[in-house]
């Protein structure tokens, strides 16, 4: 029956292909910038304090490029999260006005060092600008790029920049993982946290 009803529409030339029949694209919308009129009248302090409310965790963001005179740089960060596994991305979030992104994007690659709950104070130090952030913070190359990989971190991701996007006033970094490691299971205090405003642990 099947191939008396293909004999029939070749003759009275139908396409009698299977696979999808093409169609002419959609227009491509028309984009424009938003107006001021059609922002919302978003107060920035409550933005902040209502966003608050989600717990993240903290790491310190490092690189060091060979002919940066400055030395390794680095910076306390929230906005980190696992991005693919295939292929192994991460991603964080940065503001675009700050003094030490320009220094890893000259490196082209990082390591995120995620903090243990006893590390409140090395993400304090991390968090301050215009100070030597690695004074007496003992610190080793990480094993694919080289940057710092702070001494007893309980876990930590070498990446190398893979593609940078822009979002509002932060950049969205993404990094292609080249080495990672963290302690054995129950050991350490476990991970930093910070909620609304406020270091704390995990307990449960």
């Amino acid at each position: 029956m099947a191939a008396t009803a293909v004999r029939y529409l070749r003759s009275v030339g139908a396409p009698t292909a299977t696979g999808p029949v093409p169609v002419d694209p959609l227009p491509r919308p028309a984009l424009r910038a938003v107006a001021d009129d059609e922002r919302l009248p978003l107060d920035r302090g409550e933005f902040r304090r209502v966003l608050g409310h989600f717990a993240s965790g903290v790491t310190v963001v490092t690189a060091h490029a060979p002919d940066d005179p400055g030395g390794p740089a680095g910076f306390a960060c929230q906005s980190f999260a696992s991005l693919s596994l295939d292929p192994p991305l991460v991603t964080f979030m940065v503001a675009r006005t700050s003094a030490t992104w320009p220094r890893i994007a000259r490196a082209g690659a990082f390591c995120v060092n995620i903090l243990g709950a006893d590390q409140g104070a090395l993400c304090r130090g991390f968090a301050v600008s215009g100070a030597d952030k690695f004074a007496g913070v003992a610190h080793s190359p990480a094993p694919a790029t080289g940057s710092p990989l702070l001494d007893g971190v309980p876990a930590w991701a070498d990446c190398r920049i893979q593609a940078v996007h822009t979002g509002g006033d932060h950049l969205i970094v993404v990094g292609r993982v080249e080495a990672l490691g963290a302690a054995a299971d129950g050991e350490g205090p476990g991970p930093l946290l910070f909620h609304r405003g406020t270091f704390g642990r995990f307990s449960g």
